[in-house]
C-alpha cells in the first residue's frame, strides 16, 4: 500500500468512511435531487427475475459454526441480462433458539470496504445481543467489489507488487518535498502540485486495474443487491443493522424499497444531506474532539501509561510527533510495514492516532505506550497500531480464485486481488457515491476553513479528497431522505463518536418518517455491540419485538 492510499483511508474512514460531495463545495443541498420512493417491483422485471429467483445453496464455511453461500447479482442494473455479474460471498450464523426463529438479520459492518461474510466468520455475530442471536440467523455478505466479491476492486494487483525502483511518477512526486514527506497542510504551490499529482496517479491506478467495474460499485447498486439477498434468503421483508457506512447502505435501501423494510437499525449515522466540504468538516472535527477527549480522559482508561501527566502535555506530545514526522519520517524497526518508506511520515502518524479513537476501551492503552516510545525515537508500536486499524477484511475462501473465470461471463480474466482490498473499495465507493469538484481550486479554498475547524485532521481530510477529483461520477447528490412508507427506523448515535459525529445521527433520525434516535453518551465509534447493556436491550427489543424507542431515549 502506498502513502497516498493510507492518507485516503485516514480521511475517508467514515464514513468509517467519509463519502463526500458537491460540484462547487459548500453549497446548499440539492433538494430536487432527492429520490422518490420506488414503486415498481424489480422482481417483476423479466431481466431481473433470474436473480430474484435464486435460493442460496448453503455449505459449511471454512470456519466451524458458520454456513456459506454465494449470491449472483448483475454487474449493471441498467443491463442486467448482458451476462456480466458480481458473485458475492454470503455467510450466516444460525439462530441460537431455532424454535423461536423470526428470520434473517442482515448486517453491514461498515467501511466502505469491510467484508460482511469475512467479518461474520471472525465472530461478528457475537456483537449482537443474546436476544437477537436467539431469534435471527445473523447474515453477512461482501458487497460488490469488496473482499471475496468476484470480480473485486484493486488499485495495485499482487502481480505488480515488486521490489523494483518506484515508478517515475512516484519518484517525481517524492522530489517535490524533502525526503518525499508530504505535509498535513499543503501551503506552497510545490506541496499542492505534488498532492494533486499523487492523487491523480492513485485514481489512474484504480482505473487501470479496476476500470470495468469502477462505475458499478456505488451504494445504490449495493442496496439493490441487498434486496436480491433478501429474496434469496426467503424473507418477505428485510431486517437490517448497519454500522457506520452500513447506515448509508441501509438508508439507500430504505429509499428504494421502503415497504420491504421490517426493521432497520443505523448505528454511527451518515447524513446524506451534507456536501463534500460539510462532511470533511464534520468528520475531521469529530476526530479532533476525540483526540482532545483522549488527552482529557486518558488517565481514566490508560492510568499511568498515559504519555503525559496533564492533558496539555499529551496534546503537546502528539503535536510534536506530527511536526517531527513532517520534517523526517519517524524511525521504525526493520520488520515494520513502514520500514520500506523509511519510517512513519506525518500522514501515517495521524492515521494511527485517529484509528485509536474508534475503541478507547481497547486502544487507548496501547496508543499511550506507542506515543511515549515514538517520542523517545521508536515509532514501531505506533506503526503497528496503524496497520491494525486499516479498513478491510481477511481472505476467507482459498477457492475464490478458482471460481473467478466463471463469475462474469464474457469478461476477460480479472487481475489478482490482494487479500485485503479494503482501501481500494473505500476510495472507490466514496468517490463514486458523491461527485467532487473537477478543479483543484475548491480543495485549496477548503483548506483554511478546515484548519480552523479541525487543525491537521481537517487539512489532511481535504487533501485526501483530491483522489475523487479524477474519479468517475455517480448519480447521487446530497439530499434529504425520501422514504415514504418505511416503518420506524432506529438511528443510534454516540455523543463522542470520532468518525460519524453525533449531530449526523440526530439529523438522519429527523429525516426518516417516524425516525427514532437512541443516544449513547460515551466515547468511540458506534454503540451497539460494544458492551453497553442499555443499548443492547433497546436495540434488541426493537429488532425482535419491533418495540419503539421513546423520544429522548439515552443510554
Amino acid at each position: 500500500m502506498n502513502r497516498a492510499t493510507r492518507a485516503t483511508a485516514t480521511a475517508l474512514a467514515l464514513l468509517g468512511a467519509l463519502s463526500l460531495t458537491a460540484c462547487t463545495g459548500g453549497g446548499l443541498p440539492d433538494k430536487g435531487a432527492a429520490k422518490a420512493p420506488a414503486t415498481a417491483d424489480p422482481a417483476s422485471r423479466s431481466d431481473l427475475r433470474p436473480f430474484y429467483g435464486q435460493r442460496l445453496a448453503w455449505t459449511d464455511c471454512a470456519t466451524d459454526g458458520y454456513e456459506c453461500a454465494r449470491l449472483t447479482v448483475p454487474l449493471d442494473y441498467a443491463r442486467p441480462g448482458n451476462g456480466r455479474t458480481f458473485v458475492l460471498p454470503v455467510a450466516r450464523a444460525a439462530a441460537t433458539g431455532p424454535g423461536k426463529r423470526i428470520g434473517s438479520l442482515v448486517f453491514n459492518p461498515g467501511g466502505p470496504g469491510a467484508a460482511g461474510a469475512g467479518s461474520l466468520e471472525e465472530g461478528m455475530d457475537e456483537a449482537f445481543g443474546a436476544a437477537a442471536r436467539a431469534r435471527f440467523d445473523i447474515v453477512g455478505f461482501d458487497p460488490r467489489g469488496v473482499g471475496g466479491s468476484v470480480p473485486a476492486l484493486t488499485c495495485e494487483p499482487v502481480e505488480e507488487e515488486t521490489e523494483e525502483e518506484p515508478a517515475a511518477e512516484e519518484a517525481a512526486a517524492a522530489d517535490e518535498t524533502p525526503d518525499g514527506v508530504a505535509p498535513l497542510y499543503p501551503r506552497t504551490e510545490a506541496d499542492r502540485s505534488a498532492a494533486a499529482a499523487g492523487a491523480r496517479t492513485a485514481a489512474e491506478d484504480c482505473e487501470k486495474h479496476s476500470g470495468p467495474i469502477l462505475r458499478h460499485v456505488g451504494t445504490d447498486d449495493a442496496a439493490r443487491d441487498l434486496d436480491i439477498l433478501r429474496a434469496a434468503l426467503g424473507e418477505r421483508k428485510l431486517t437490517y443493522l448497519g454500522w457506520s457506512y452500513g447506515t448509508s447502505l441501509g438508508t439507500s435501501y430504505a429509499e428504494q424499497f421502503p415497504r420491504r423494510v421490517r426493521a432497520m437499525v443505523l448505528d454511527g449515522a451518515i447524513d446524506p444531506s451534507l456536501d463534500w466540504r460539510q462532511r470533511v468538516l464534520s468528520q475531521s472535527a469529530g476526530f479532533r474532539r476525540s483526540v482532545d477527549d483522549y488527552a482529557e480522559r486518558c488517565a481514566e482508561i490508560a492510568g499511568d501509561r498515559c504519555p503525559g501527566r496533564t492533558p496539555g502535555e499529551i496534546r503537546a506530545l502528539i503535536e510534536r510527533l506530527y511536526q517531527r514526522a513532517e520534517r523526517e519520517p519517524l524511525p521504525v524497526a526493520e520488520d515494520s510495514s513502514y520500514a520500506e518508506y523509511g519510517g512513519m511520515d506525518a500522514t501515517a502518524v495521524l492515521d494511527a492516532v485517529s484509528m485509536a479513537m474508534y475503541t478507547p476501551e481497547d486502544q487507548w492503552e496501547p496508543l499511550s505506550e506507542a506515543l511515549r516510545e515514538a517520542d523517545r525515537g521508536d515509532a514501531t508500536k505506533l506503526g503497528a497500531l496503524g496497520d491494525e486499524g486499516e479498513t478491510g477484511s481477511e481472505d476467507t475462501d482459498t477457492t475464490e480464485g478458482e471460481e473467478q473465470e466463471d463469475a462474469s461471463p464474457g469478461a476477460s480474466e480479472p487481475p489478482a486481488v490482494p487479500d485485503d482490498n479494503g482501501d481500494a473499495a473505500l476510495t472507490a465507493v466514496n468517490c463514486l457515491d458523491v461527485p467532487h469538484p473537477r478543479s483543484v481550486r475548491p480543495y485549496w479554498d477548503a483548506l483554511a476553513p478546515a484548519d480552523k475547524a479541525a487543525g491537521v485532521y481537517g487539512t489532511a481530510g481535504v487533501t485526501a479528497e483530491l483522489t475523487c477529483r479524477d474519479w468517475p461520477s455517480g448519480e447521487r447528490r446530497p439530499h434529504k431522505v425520501a422514504a415514504e412508507g418505511v416503518p420506524p427506523v432506529l438511528v443510534v448515535g454516540t455523543t463522542g463518536d470520532p468518525s460519524t459525529p453525533y449531530a449526523e445521527a440526530v439529523s438522519l433520525a429527523e429525516q426518516f418518517p417516524a425516525g427514532m434516535l437512541l443516544t449513547y453518551e460515551g466515547l468511540g465509534h458506534t454503540a451497539y455491540g460494544r458492551g453497553d447493556a442499555c443499548v443492547t436491550a433497546k436495540v434488541d427489543a426493537y429488532l425482535v419485538e419491533l418495540e419503539r424507542v421513546a423520544p429522548g431515549a439515552t443510554c
